[in-house]
Formats: structure tokens, sequence, C-alpha cells
């Protein structure tokens, strides 16, 4: 399969996930419509919807801002100034024109490049679109790699931004919230309510009306657990995509996958990087055994694909044996 073909199946891929999304909010509301309010017409269904639009719509204007505060990132310029040794200002200043090297080679404007004060090697990026993005990297990163590993590095991350993985995972991430929100408002209202009289459960001679509760109950308790899943497979797969775009860019697959090796053999976790961010990074930066793994089971669960399954990747892009 090809770059492009990929980059198809991946889009394909993403929309069907959103949509699961979009129904799967409207059916935690409408669950709630016939049971609670024994009405056939959406209303809490619609509000479901709203609430889901409006926390896309947050994420997507303010998302990035919140996310480079919550994992202590400073502008480069600033972390320029306080730099302690002569080789972090040149390191710091490397990284600086890697990125804009490679928004040259993408053909894009300039992200603003941002500094994560942790030692463990990692990177993401960020914004709703190119002419909005962000590059951060931590101090473990600029300090581990080499400038060729760099430029690999910043590629990927650059491909994020040209493919506009990073509206689509704030989108994403936004939608995962509203879905555990709403499902913990259904949750209390088990608790404060439990159920009208006149809706589906009464109304129906009682079995289909059972059938639906029960069903409506076991999306409500999977509904947080639902989200995630979905958003794994979405962050797996673009990184896949990014990889590969990256190594379009630098023309050098060998130098990420050098770059992936170094990330790899990293022993801490990214402590500064947070569970919400950890989908967008470069690598998993809690560092949990389940990204570790191929299957079913790691599709649905882990953030990133197996590190050795994206380095046999790429050497093999070089046509380097593996």
């Amino acid at each position: 399969m090809n770059l492009l073909q990929q980059q198809a199946r991946n889009r394909r891929r993403t929309w069907m996930v959103m949509i699961v999304f979009v129904a799967f909010l409207f059916l935690l509301g409408y669950g709630f419509d016939l049971i609670y309010l024994g009405t056939p017409f959406p209303v809490v269904g619609l509000a479901a919807l709203a609430v889901g639009s409006a926390s896309a719509f947050a994420g997507f204007v303010r998302g990035d801002r919140a996310v480079l505060a919550s994992s202590g990132a400073v502008p480069i310029d600033q972390a320029l100034a306080v730099a302690s040794s002569a080789d972090d200002r040149l390191k710091l200043t490397q990284v600086e024109n890697v990125v804009q090297e490679m928004a040259i080679a993408a053909g894009l404007p300039k992200p603003d490049v941002y500094v994560i004060a942790d030692g463990d090697p990692n990177a993401f990026a960020t914004g709703r679109d190119p002419d909005h993005a962000s590059i951060a990297i931590t101090q473990g990163l600029v300090r581990a790699l080499t400038r060729d590993e760099l430029q690999g590095v910043v590629a990927h991350e650059m491909s994020h931004v040209r493919n506009y993985d990073i509206r689509l995972m704030t989108i994403v991430a936004a939608l995962v919230g509203a879905v555990a929100l709403l499902s913990d408002w259904a949750s209390r209202g088990l608790w404060w309510g439990g159920g009208r009289r006149g809706g589906s459960r009464d109304r129906g001679g009682g079995a289909m009306g059972i059938v639906i509760f029960v069903v409506w109950l076991v999306g409500i308790i999977l509904a947080p657990i639902v989200g995630q899943m979905l958003a794994m497979v979405v962050s797996r797969q673009r990184e896949y995509l990014a990889d590969a775009s990256g190594a379009e860019l630098t023309r050098n697959p060998l130098a990420l996958a050098s770059a992936l090796e170094k990330i790899e053999s990293a022993a801490e976790p990214t402590r500064s990087i947070k569970r919400g961010t950890a989908n967008l990074c470069i690598a998993d930066p809690l560092g949990r055994p389940v990204g570790l793994r191929e299957g079913a089971v790691a599709n649905l669960f882990a953030s990133h694909p197996p590190m050795e399954k994206r380095i046999a990747a790429l050497r093999a892009m070089a046509y380097e044996k593996v």
C-alpha cells in the first residue's frame, strides 16, 4: 500500500469513527427521552448533540492553548533566554532552524515552537489548522537527538499539521469528554429518578421497554470506555501515516527510525505530559505496556502502535532489511 492509498484509508476510517461518535452521543440522549420522558421526539438526543458540538467547538478554538499550558510548555524564545549553557542555546537554535526547514518542505507557515522542561524525549503538535499550529518538544529530545534525527521528528509532527491531524485529535478529545459527561449525567439520573413510569418500559407491553432500557443502561456504563477506544483507533492509524509523511518530507526514513529507537530506549515516562495529551505525542508518554503489543486489544486501548513495527516500516521504506 503506497502513501496515497494509506492516506485515503485513514481518512475513511476517521470519518467512520466520527460518525460513530455522533451517533453514540445521540443514542445516549435519545435513550433518556424514551425511558425518562416517555416521548419518541429526541429532545435530550438533540441536546446531547448540542453539548457534543459545543465541546468540540470550544476545543477547536482554545484546545491547543490548554494542551500547551497543561504540559508546562514555554515559547522557545523564553527557553533560549534562560538556557543554562552555550550547548543548550545552540541546540535550541538548531530546533528553530529545523522547524523552519520542515515548514518550507511541507509548504506550510512555520508553527510556533515550544519547549517542555522534561528530561524524557518526546514531542507533539497541536492547533486548529496550519495557520494556528504549534510544535512542542521536550528538553530531553533536544539533547538526545542528532540534527538529522531531530529533523525526522519535526517532519513527523509537521505531517500531523499538514494532514490536519491536529484538528481531528482536538475535536476527538472534546467528543470523548462530552461522551463521558453525558454518561455521568445519565448515571446520576438513574439514581435520582429511576425512570418515568410513562416511559418505554411500561408502554411497550414490558418486553420491548425492558430491552431498550437494558441496552441504554449498558451504553451508559460503557460510554467512557467506548469513547476512549474510538480515540485510540484514530490515534494509532495516524501515527503510521505521520511516520510515512515525515519520511517523505526529509527523504530520510532512517533518521526518524533512529530517533524512534532513542525515544523508545528512554526508561522514564514523560511526566510533564498529561494523560489527555498522550495521543498527540510521537511516543506514548505514559509508557503503558499495552502499547508494546499488537492485536485487537492493543488496537483498541493503546494510543500508539508498537514502536518496533513503526521502526520496521521506516527501515523498509529505505529498502533496509529488518
